[in-house]
């Protein structure tokens, strides 16, 4: 498994993490399958559709999100974060506290969506290099996920995220 991490660490301990080709994608049933996946291992919520085109974080939740078709290049972190270029078969897990913001994407791009333990998630539309005092106590307060939404309660999520959260 091929697996990148990013590191946000004036917003949070706990590293963006994109799995490549680490899930299904194209085909009639992919989009169905990944939201299965994602509820199967604790990440409800579930939604299809794409990226936002503008800077947006979720205080109170993490997100998982699976390009199931297309791809896109997606900025995180804030206006002078990296941009990610994400096709079909790649996850993101995305810590709560972190922007991200479509820069650009193919037509057929189609994304899966979810968030842990069925949070419900906010949404502030500003980048995470905005973010007010209130919100940064918000994204403090969540909790880590029971399990990784693709890999399950033994994922390399957990692993990353709780040495994250104790560094």
């Amino acid at each position: 498994m091929d697996t990148q991490r990013y590191e946000f660490p004036e917003i949070t301990d706990l590293p963006l993490i994109v799995y490549r080709g680490a899930v299904k994608s194209g085909g009639e049933r992919a989009a169905e399958e990944c939201l299965s996946l994602f509820a199967r291992n604790g990440w409800g919520g579930g939604w299809t559709g794409g990226v936002y085109p503008y800077h947006h974080f979720h205080a109170t939740t993490h997100e998982a999100l699976d390009i199931v078709e297309g791809s896109a290049r997606v900025r995180f972190g804030g206006r002078s974060g990296p941009v990610v270029a994400v096709g079909a078969g790649d996850a993101v897990i995305i810590p709560a506290g972190v922007s991200h913001c479509n820069e650009g994407a193919t037509a057929d791009l189609v994304v899966i969506g979810a968030y842990p333990g069925g949070r419900a998630p906010d949404l502030e539309r500003h980048g995470s290099d905005e973010m007010t005092e209130g919100a940064r106590k918000q994204v403090k307060a969540v909790p880590l996920p029971e399990a990784d939404p693709v890999y399950g309660k033994d994922g390399p999520l957990l692993r990353s995220w709780r040495r994250g959260a104790s560094d």
